[in-house]
């Protein structure tokens, strides 16, 4: 095959530590009717791509072996039914996995312009995490200007993005991290900090609310926050649960505290969301969130950028816990 043909990528050789992550190389994929091919410029380190190197993620027809969620560079051909894009477009994109690549295929409808001004290493952490935060906090947990939320994680990809959307759209934020320095970084994100490992975050919340508890939360631990989370919510709030850092189950919890407070638990994972609720996600930022965007606000935060062959040092950052934002693959 032409040396054209082929690409660098990143696999997964075996479910295991950040070590089985190897540089190897395939064919460049063809883009089907739908899709736009994009030579990669960077891509975007997520949680999700850790979970699936263990071989603990639930893959599903169509899914790709290769990690990666999110890309960002530029289109180099189109489906056949593909409109709205020509080669040669900036783009940054949700991908179906396959973002730790020289070239990904990734379905139109989840592939947006690059915001003004902003450079390939900052896009390639925009829509994963933004995708993520809109869905949940702002569509399933209804948050709206006026509102109270709850942000565990506060200095994750995810947490940064939902602090400066928050600030942004005028929602007061309170959020978790484990360290008086993550503390830091979020008050400076506008949000309300709570140092978890010193207070009792529903407590705290009780207190700052005057016990009228928060009206949504984001929560990426689980189990082992259920039960405060619960406490921590206002009447007919909404608890969002998108991870399970701290367990996938629940002990020794009283329903009647839910019923109570007349509280909705709900989640989801991108993953399993089918390609038109993706559109229709990519269509409300385009039109919501874009526009911050292009005036230079909520841009991502960067801890660090790997080149694509570092992508284990990339999974051992996370794996660490000490990052502030989004970590990226440095891949053109």
């Amino acid at each position: 095959m032409n040396a054209q043909n082929r690409m660098n990528y990143i696999e997964i050789t075996r479910p295991g530590g950040p070590e089985v992550l190897q540089l190897a190389q395939t064919a460049v994929p063809q883009p089907a009717d739908q899709e736009v091919l994009i030579k990669v410029h960077a891509a975007g380190i997520n949680r999700p791509d850790v979970i699936q190197r263990t071989g603990k993620y639930p893959m599903k027809p169509g899914m790709s072996p290769v990690p990666g969620l999110e890309v960002a560079g530029e289109v180099v051909a189109m489906g056949a039914a593909v409109s709205g894009f020509k080669v040669g477009d900036k783009v940054c994109a949700l991908a179906n996995g396959g973002g730790y690549a020289e070239y990904c295929a990734v379905p139109a409808t989840q592939t947006l312009p690059i915001p003004q001004g902003v450079d390939m290493i900052h896009a390639a952490g925009i829509p994963e995490t933004f995708f993520t935060v809109w869905a949940n906090l702002f569509e399933l947990g209804q948050a709206r200007e006026g509102a109270t939320v709850l942000i565990h994680g506060g200095t994750s990809g995810i947490g940064t993005t939902a602090l400066m959307l928050c600030k942004a759209l005028g929602i007061r934020a309170f959020a978790t991290a484990g360290s008086d320095h993550k503390c830091e970084q979020i008050r400076a994100l506008g949000g309300e900090a709570i140092n978890y490992r010193e207070a009792d975050f529903a407590e705290v919340i009780a207190r700052k609310t005057e016990n009228k508890g928060v009206d949504a939360i984001l929560d990426i631990m689980g189990g082992s926050y259920f039960n405060g989370n619960v406490s921590a919510l206002a009447r007919r709030g909404r608890l969002v649960i998108i991870g399970f850092l701290g367990g996938s189950s629940v002990k020794d919890f009283s329903l009647p505290a839910l019923i109570d407070k007349q509280a909705s638990v709900t989640g989801s994972m991108m993953r399993s969301r089918s390609a038109q609720e993706k559109a229709e996600i990519a269509q409300a930022l385009k039109a919501y969130v874009w526009p911050l965007l292009d005036q230079g606000h909520c841009l991502p935060i960067i801890d660090r950028v790997f080149p694509l062959a570092e992508a284990a040092g990339a999974h051992r950052r996370m794996e660490e816990g000490e990052h502030v934002g989004k970590i990226v693959l440095k891949v053109l």
